[in-house]
């Protein structure tokens, strides 16, 4: 799916965003924690319409841009350097390293221990602990699926299949096929926002687009959907 970029003026500067055609009836508007507004418009969409529903919430959207800008400045980029914080299931977790032979990852009493042949490596270290991340992932959103799960399931729904991988703009989506795929940073989250991930996508089983109908039965099924995504927006900043 390839994003395409535009820019439109609003007051005193240009507005830009990034527009995506999808398999979809409605269009969708999305300011993510950077500050990048996503559109996501059926593919038969007339591109004049695009532009006017995004003037329409022109208002909107500097809103959310300011509301995420006052959390700057963001983490850094990652160093995986002894003492580095690192999360998991929405804790921050420090870095030790150990130099030796046998590869490893542990962790206790606050800390990430990593034993690496080469701590001064910090591709080795990296991928030791995004090796230990992605499998606690697939514990952690299986444990998820199945607490998010028995709500659809007395509803006569097909249980998707669970996939997780890298995702570069989506926390999660959900197949025609019945594949649940999640991204696999979500391990980060705390685990209610791993649990709105879930309920979001498998509320698309019966409503496949963002519908009203859609948030009624995401607003009958987790009341709170709106805190945690709030929550989940800024669990990575």
């Amino acid at each position: 799916m390839t994003a395409t970029r535009h820019a439109l003026s609003y007051g005193n500067s240009d507005l830009v965003f990034e527009l995506l055609r999808v398999a979809r009836k409605t269009l969708e508007i999305a300011v993510h924690p950077d500050g990048r507004v996503v559109v996501k418009a059926p593919r038969e969409a007339d591109f004049t319409e695009v532009e006017a529903r995004v003037l329409k919430r022109a208002r909107w959207i500097r809103r959310q841009q300011a509301y995420f800008e006052q959390f700057k400045p963001r983490t850094p980029p990652r160093q995986y350097i002894g003492g580095e914080a690192h999360r998991y299931l929405g804790r921050q977790y420090r870095l030790k390293l150990i130099q030796d032979e046998q590869p490893s990852v542990k962790l206790s009493r606050g800390y990430f221990w990593i034993t690496c042949q080469d701590c001064q490596y910090r591709e080795e270290v990296r991928q030791l602990l995004w090796q230990w991340l992605t499998q606690r992932a697939h514990e952690k959103f299986a444990e998820s699926l199945e607490r998010c799960w028995p709500h659809f399931s007395r509803q006569g729904l097909p249980r998707p299949t669970l996939n997780i991988r890298r995702m570069k703009t989506r926390w999660g989506s959900l197949s025609k096929k019945g594949t649940l795929t999640l991204n696999v940073s979500l391990i980060q989250t705390p685990r209610e926002c791993i649990d709105y991930v879930v309920t979001h996508e498998l509320c698309h089983l019966k409503h496949p687009d963002h519908s009203p109908a859609f948030y009624r039965l995401l607003e009958e099924v987790m009341p709170d959907w709106e805190r945690r995504k709030q929550k989940l927006e800024m669990s990575l900043i």
